[in-house]
């Protein structure tokens, strides 16, 4: 039996050079390997990064640091601290319109879902022309300003307008749309469902052209019918888009402000107040610290939505969604 060199083990590794030592030495290239082959990658992803970083996460970092300071445009700023935070808390105007904010999605996303959905199933039955005359005619309200559209149903809605003129044919009364607390805002839903019918309509169309017409032709072998279909074979297949749309839907009509700002000021009695047209009629407040108090409610705002959008996701399960 030969003796062992200095340079060797029992094991019969080198002296001297551990395993994890060599592990970290072979990870090197690898990596390396790895930021060469993503070096493209990178370099598209790099604007957006940089993009975000100027015009998002700074200007978000700043705020939350002006938050805890009392701003006048006439003196210098004071440190305050939690104070501003305290009082849109306390302020019961802030949590009304968070609940108006909610409300108004409640009436907007699922009714704007349903009717998109409905809509794209009938332009996919159609034939190659009327689909592509249905969707450039479902498209329009997308092109629409939203003070045009706040502008038209004003007018549709007053006493004298198409609305309660058509009520006046079924011997009805006229509705005092946007003066009654109980109409104003589901009157203001009926435009922001209307605006927003193009892109949906359009992107559950492409998820419903994805579908293999198979399962459709052997769900209908069967004996199902259309709402069975819709059920067991649409909706399923369509369930990380419905979630798309459910969240962007959400945030967007929580965060409305054009349409209430037009047609009702918040009123009447703070029944349409979102919480953008609080943020917004509070910074136009006389008093000279509107801005710290905007401020803060924008960043309780961000805050509010940001666990809505984790609780939905949460609900729906999304990590099963995406996974498939």
């Amino acid at each position: 039996m030969s003796a062992l060199t200095p340079t060797e083990t029992i094991t019969g590794q080198v002296a001297g050079v551990s395993p994890g030592l060599r592990r970290r030495r072979g990870s090197t290239p690898r990596v390396a390997k790895h930021l060469r082959n993503n070096r493209t990658a990178y370099l598209m992803i790099a604007p957006m990064v940089i993009l975000s970083s100027i015009f998002v996460i700074w200007p978000l970092i700043y705020a939350i640091y002006l938050s805890f300071f009392k701003i006048s445009f006439y003196k210098g700023s004071e440190f305050v601290g939690l104070q501003y935070y305290m009082f849109v808390l306390q302020d019961p105007k802030f949590w009304n319109s968070l609940v108006v904010g909610i409300e108004f999605a409640a009436m907007v996303v699922p009714a704007g879902m349903i009717i998109s959905l409905l809509l794209a199933s009938f332009i996919k039955v159609l034939s190659k022309r009327m689909a592509s005359f249905m969707k450039v005619t479902v498209y329009v309200p997308a092109v629409i300003s939203t003070v045009v559209a706040s502008v038209l149903f004003l007018f549709m809605y007053q006493d004298q307008g198409v609305i309660n003129w058509f009520l006046s044919l079924l011997n009805a009364g006229p509705v005092a749309w946007l003066n009654n607390p109980g109409t104003a805002l589901p009157a203001i839903a009926v435009p922001a469902i209307w605006l927003g019918l193009g892109i949906t309509t359009l992107i559950m169309l492409a998820g419903l052209l994805d579908i293999p017409d198979s399962y459709y032709e052997s769900a209908e072998l069967d004996g199902a019918g259309f709402f069975k279909r819709t059920f067991y074979i649409t909706i399923p297949l369509l369930k990380n888009i419905l979630l798309y749309l459910f969240v962007t839907g959400f945030t967007a009509a929580i965060q409305m402000l054009d349409l209430p700002l037009v047609m009702t000021n918040g009123g009447p009695v703070n029944a349409t107040t979102t919480p953008n047209l609080f943020i917004f009629n509070n910074f136009r407040g006389a008093t000279p610290y509107a801005t710290s108090f905007s401020l803060t409610t924008a960043l309780l705002l961000f805050v509010v939505l940001g666990l809505i959008s984790v609780l939905v996701f949460r609900l729906i399960n999304s990590d099963k969604a995406v996974d498939g």
